[in-house]
């Protein structure tokens, strides 16, 4: 163990860098996603086990995650697990954690660097997985597999910074430290937008710091998050460290809130959920020693303010971007248009051209660009919406849909009022609602006015604007002159205000620091 210790300590001395994207224009990359492609295929339709403390356990009752582009190709066949062996991980993972808490952090980041490892051997094979499981083009896919890959190796970086001497006022009397220590059992609940860069990051963000988990992933991505299981089994990571508990939200993920044993819950997902998570966790349980943590985010209902002093086709590039990436299903998805009067017509026109190029279709071909939202009810829920917006503005693009997959055409609605439903509701598809501002003032009031704060962008090139957005806009994550999608880990710590969450700024120097508490000790000499 003596090597991994100093290869994790000499890794985490050269500075982090994020994975660049792979360039897919290049015909060896092509023939090698084309290649994982056809390998991830042939391995569909297998029966997945719940993990926990290190046996496999197959239950009968199982449920199935499909192919959002054809529902009748199965992906896999997962046993759903029940409340007893909920409390059975539970009880596990505090097994667990009594000896992992004592492990240094340094083995522990050597895990995750491991990992890390693996993951960029795999790159191609994950994408594929989440290609054939929710939908995503190639570029979706390798934007996430790249950001879980630099969730783990931040993580495990920062988790050396922390356990490291930290800075305190020195007196002569008494030798002082500061530690943090491991909270002890989580509940992590990713979702299945990116299931595999936030179910990694939260799942490694937990462990490294020396906590126990259980992970639940999302009903409908559950084979990415057992791939990341197979690659911590391959790793060596103690049994009982990360448990895999896939099955209803609504039955296991209510008695993992509620157990006594379990310190914290990380979750990514709705707002209405984590407000339900939130209420759960902060009602104290018999045996219960501990304030519950809730590390929640939940949300947006995201703008792109154009002024009149904007690059017009490079503001219309970036709405589209930020409205129909990944079929607009991101929480940080661009899903307000608001565009000041004196360009309104010019940039939604160019909006509307743009969005008619976007190519959508079988995404395991490299040229499209829209695939399928993730599943029936998403179908059913995102249509309603759209003849919503048709009664609340003027559908001006799209606005249809085809089978036998769940594809919804990039939709766009003009001259929608800033409080109608579309407006203010988070809908998580390909809807965008186009906003008109009287001015710049109008339209930072607009921008501010849901519930939400998670993120947003200001197309301008006033210097004054842009000083006061950064002042007056509400956001956690602000962009200017760019689209508001595409944080990168450690570029731009992510996480939102008000009903979008807690701020927990994944991906940034104080993320680690909500998986851990901060133990003072002093010895007087």
């Amino acid at each position: 163990m003596k090597n991994t210790l100093e290869s994790a300590t000499a890794r985490a001395q050269t500075p982090f860098q994020n994975q660049p994207f792979i360039d897919f224009s290049k015909e060896e990359n092509r023939k090698a996603q084309i290649e994982a492609l056809e390998q991830v295929k042939s391995e569909l339709g297998r029966k997945y086990p719940l993990i926990i403390g290190g046996e496999k356990i197959m239950n009968e009752d199982t449920f199935t995650s499909v192919n959002p582009s054809q529902p009748d190709q199965v992906i896999g066949y997962f046993s759903r697990a029940t409340v007893e062996q909920a409390n059975a991980a539970v009880q596990a993972a505090a097994t667990a954690f009594e000896s992992w808490k004592h492990v240094p952090a340094e083995e522990r980041a050597g895990y995750l660097f491991a990992a890390v490892d693996l993951m960029r051997q795999r790159r191609f094979y994950f994408n594929a997985w989440m290609i054939y499981e929710v939908g995503k083009s190639w570029a979706e896919a390798d934007g996430d597999t790249a950001e879980a890959i630099d969730f783990m190796e931040f993580y495990a970086r920062d988790m050396l910074r922390l356990a490291s001497e930290q800075p305190l006022t020195r007196i002569k009397e008494e030798d002082n430290d500061l530690v943090y220590i491991p909270l002890g059992v989580g509940a992590v609940i990713p979702p299945w937008n990116f299931p595999c860069a936030i179910m990694v990051g939260m799942t490694s963000a937990a462990f490294v710091t020396g906590n126990a988990v259980i992970l639940k992933p999302a009903s409908t991505s559950p084979a990415i998050a057992a791939q990341f299981m197979r690659i911590l089994e391959e790793v060596g990571l103690p049994a009982g460290v990360v448990n895999f508990l896939p099955g209803s939200g609504s039955t296991i993920g209510d008695a993992l809130v509620e157990n006594p044993q379990v310190r914290f819950i990380a979750f990514t997902g709705s707002r209405d959920v984590g407000l339900r998570i939130n209420e759960l966790a902060a009602k104290p349980r018999k045996g219960q020693r501990w304030l519950k943590r809730a590390i929640l985010e939940m949300g947006g209902k995201d703008a792109v303010i154009v002024d009149e002093t904007a690059d017009l086709d490079a503001a219309a590039t970036g709405i589209v971007a930020s409205a129909f990436g990944f079929q607009g299903q991101k929480c940080s998805a661009g899903s307000r248009a608001i565009i000041v009067d004196k360009v309104y017509d010019q940039v939604l026109q160019k909006v509307v051209e743009k969005t008619q190029q976007l190519t959508m279709g079988d995404v395991t071909k490299p040229e499209t660009l829209i695939g399928p939202v993730v599943d029936a009810n998403a179908m059913k829920k995102i249509t309603e919406y759209i003849e919503i917006g048709k009664g609340e503005g003027q559908l001006v693009s799209g606005g249809g849909h085809h089978g036998p997959g769940y594809f919804i055409e990039p939709t766009v609605i003009a001259d929608v009022d800033p409080h109608a439903r579309i407006a203010q509701e988070e809908i998580f598809g390909p809807v965008l609602a186009v906003i008109k501002a009287r001015d710049f003032d109008d339209a930072m009031h607009i921008a501010n006015d849901t519930e939400y704060g998670l993120t947003g962008s200001l197309y301008s090139r006033d210097p004054q604007r842009i000083e006061r957005a950064k002042e007056d806009y509400h956001v956690g994550n602000l962009y200017f002159n760019r689209k508001c999608t595409g944080a990168l880990v450690g570029v731009h710590p992510f996480g939102g205000f008000n009903m979008s969450g807690t701020d927990s700024k994944a991906g940034g120097r104080d993320y680690l620091l909500l998986f851990t508490q901060a133990k003072a000790i002093s010895a007087k000499k």
